[in-house]
C-alpha cells in the first residue's frame, strides 16, 4: 500500500477513536453528574411552615431547589398538573409530598427521599410525611421504563429519515416529500405501538401520533437542511445535534433540571428534548406545558427546510454560472463536482 493509503487507514482509525470517546462522554459524563439542580418545586402551608421547609432544604441540599409558596394544597396540585413545579411538600400533621412521577421518576424518588430526610433529624419536627402522587404514571408502564427506552429509537429513526432521504434522492423536493411521509407513517406506527398496544403513552393517539410526526420530521429536516447546505459534511453536523448533542441532554431518562448546569436547558431547545418534553404533556398532563417543545420542535421544521431550499438555490446558481451549463449532454451532478458543490 501506498504511503498515501495507510495515512488515510491512520486518519481514519484516529476519526473513529475521536467520535467513540465523544459518545462516551456525551452519554456517560451527564449520567454520572444526575443530581437536583434549582428543581422547581411548591411548599404549602403557613409562612412559618414555607420558611421552615425552606430553610431546611438549603441545609440538606443548598442549592438544590426553587421554592414556590402555595397558601393551600389545592394551589400546589394545579401547579404540578400545570407542570409548573414537579411536586410540593404540603403542611399536614404529618405533612404531605405530593408528586409527579410522570414529570419524572427521578424526581418523584429525589422528594419522597427528601420527605424522609425532612421527617427525621434534619428536617421538620413530627411524623415523617406521606407522599401522594398528583400525576401517576400509566399502569402499563408504572416506573416509567418504557418512556425512557423510547427514545433512542425515536431519534436514531429521525436520523435514519434525514440519512437516507439525502443519500438517495438528489432533489430537495423529492427529500422533503420522502421526510414528510416517513414522519406520518412512523408517527402513526410509534403512536399505535406506545399507546394502544403498550399503554406506555395515554394520550388521545391523534395527538401523540402528531407530536411523534414532528418529532421525526423536525430531526430528519435538520440532517436534510444542513447536508443541502454544507454537502456531506452536513451530516454529520446534524446528527451530532441529535446524537451527540441532543439525546444525551434530553433529559428525558431523569429531568433536565437534574443533568449539569446549562446542558439540560440546551437539550430543551434541540429535538430530542423538545419531543420528550411534548410527548410528556400531551400524555400525561393533558397538553400543559406543551407550548414551549411545540414551538421548538416547529423551529427546527422551518430551519431545516429553509436550509435545504438555501441549499438548492445555492447549487442551482452553480449551474446556471458555469461555463459548460448550456452545453448539451453536460449534466447538472458533473457541474456540481466540478465546482465541489455537492449534487
Amino acid at each position: 500500500m501506498k504511503p498515501q493509503g495507510w495515512n488515510r487507514v491512520l486518519a481514519a482509525a484516529v476519526g473513529i477513536a475521536v467520535a467513540i470517546s465523544v459518545l462516551v462522554i456525551a452519554f456517560a459524563w451527564p449520567a454520572a453528574n444526575i443530581a437536583p439542580r434549582h428543581v422547581p418545586i411548591g411548599v404549602a402551608g403557613s409562612a412559618e411552615f414555607v420558611g421552615q421547609v425552606t430553610q431546611k432544604l438549603d441545609q440538606v441540599q443548598p442549592d438544590a431547589f426553587d421554592v414556590t409558596s402555595y397558601a393551600d394544597p389545592g394551589q400546589a396540585r394545579s401547579a404540578i398538573e400545570n407542570r409548573e413545579v414537579y411536586g410540593a411538600i404540603v403542611a399536614g400533621q404529618p405533612p404531605t409530598v405530593l408528586t409527579a412521577p410522570a414529570g419524572s421518576t427521578a424526581v418523584a424518588q429525589i422528594l419522597d427521599t427528601l420527605g424522609s430526610q425532612l421527617g427525621r433529624a434534619h428536617g421538620v419536627a413530627g411524623p415523617a410525611p406521606t407522599s401522594t402522587q398528583v400525576v401517576a404514571l400509566p399502569a402499563g408502564d408504572p416506573r416509567g421504563i418504557g418512556f425512557s427506552a423510547g427514545s433512542l429509537p425515536m431519534v436514531l429513526g429521525a436520523l435514519l429519515t434525514g440519512v437516507v432521504a439525502t443519500l438517495i434522492f438528489s432533489t430537495i423536493a423529492q427529500r422533503l416529500t420522502t421526510l414528510t411521509l416517513a414522519a406520518v407513517v412512523a408517527g402513526l406506527g410509534a403512536a399505535a405501538v406506545l399507546g394502544p398496544w403498550l399503554g406506555i403513552l395515554p394520550g388521545g393517539f391523534a395527538i401523540t401520533a402528531g407530536a411523534l410526526a414532528l418529532g421525526i420530521f423536525a430531526g430528519g429536516a435538520t440532517i436534510v437542511g444542513f447536508s443541502s447546505l454544507l454537502g456531506q459534511p452536513g451530516i454529520g453536523v446534524g446528527a451530532a445535534l441529535l446524537m451527540v448533542l441532543g439525546n444525551p441532554f434530553s433529559g428525558v431518562t431523569s429531568a433536565p433540571e437534574l443533568l449539569p448546569t446549562g446542558w439540560g436547558e440546551l437539550g430543551q431547545w434541540l429535538p430530542p428534548g423538545a419531543l420528550g418534553s411534548l410527548l410528556r404533556s400531551v400524555s400525561y398532563f393533558d397538553g400543559e406545558g406543551s407550548g414551549k417543545p411545540l414551538a421548538i420542535l416547529a423551529g427546527w421544521a422551518v430551519l431545516g427546510v429553509g436550509l435545504a431550499v438555501i441549499g438548492a438555490a445555492r447549487r442551482a446558481r452553480v449551474v446556471d454560472d458555469h461555463p459548460n451549463a448550456h452545453e448539451q449532454g453536460v449534466p447538472a451532478r458533473t457541474i456540481l463536482a466540478d465546482a465541489s458543490v455537492r449534487p
